[in-house]
């Protein structure tokens, strides 16, 4: 059996993944963690902040998929496209190949930054200079990480918010650096700024759009 390990930065994108792929679980832990099969899903935070701990409590995989959502660059792409780079690229410069995956091929280059892009005109900048087709946070120390491990990574991501959007920074703070959302921190984003509502209910579509592609594209790897 070829295991497959795809990570996510947020609980709830793991969670959402793991319940339209009927994962089960890990009994015992205490952060987003499951596993059915060939394929196992854990949540490793924000940048992929606590990737070193909880990989250490999952199964030594084939091969490992940085999952989720990310943010469109390209004004091109549309909430709930795939993305499957080529490359992942660093603002230094440093540069990451992927693995190619059966049935998905990889396209462009997906940019790996260390904060959230909180406007669309700081999304057409880095489109500009970088000509990444997305961006994320996590995806490039994922792929170091498993490179450093002799074990082949890859990218499996949808677009959650278009290029003509973006994710403010006190949406952005409701997720703790862990993965874990705080609702009570939502409620009170809500209530300071009423607009950050309908912000957070547009993120919440896109975002569903972009998990479900990612699980179908899951699902059908471990298949294979």
């Amino acid at each position: 059996m070829t295991r497959i390990l795809a990570l996510t930065a947020v609980e709830l994108e793991a969670a959402r993944l793991a319940r339209d792929l009927a994962l089960a679980p890990v009994a015992g832990s205490r952060w987003a963690h499951f596993r059915s099969g060939a394929l196992e899903i854990a949540c490793v935070g924000l940048g992929a902040s606590r990737l070193e701990e909880r990989a250490a409590s999952c199964a030594t995989p084939a091969l490992v998929i940085s999952a989720g959502a990310c943010g469109a660059l390209s004004p091109d792409l549309r909430e709930g496209q795939l993305v499957v780079p080529e490359t992942i690229l660093l603002e230094t410069g440093a540069c990451y190949p992927t693995a190619p995956l059966a049935g998905y091929p990889r396209r462009g280059t997906l940019l790996t930054v260390g904060r959230v892009v909180e406007s669309p005109s700081a999304k057409a900048r880095l489109w500009v200079e970088t000509g990444a087709l997305a961006v994320d946070m996590e995806s490039a120390v994922i792929v170091e990480w498993a490179g450093r491990r002799g074990i082949p990574a890859a990218v499996v991501r949808g677009v959650s918010d278009t290029a003509s959007r973006a994710v403010s920074a006190d949406l952005a703070s409701v997720v703790e650096p862990d993965g874990r959302v705080r609702t009570m921190r939502a409620i009170g984003v809500a209530l300071a700024r009423p607009q950050a509502l309908g912000e957070a209910l547009a993120l919440r579509r896109g975002t569903s759009a972009a998990l479900t592609a990612v699980a179908a594209a899951l699902g059908k790897l471990a298949r294979s």
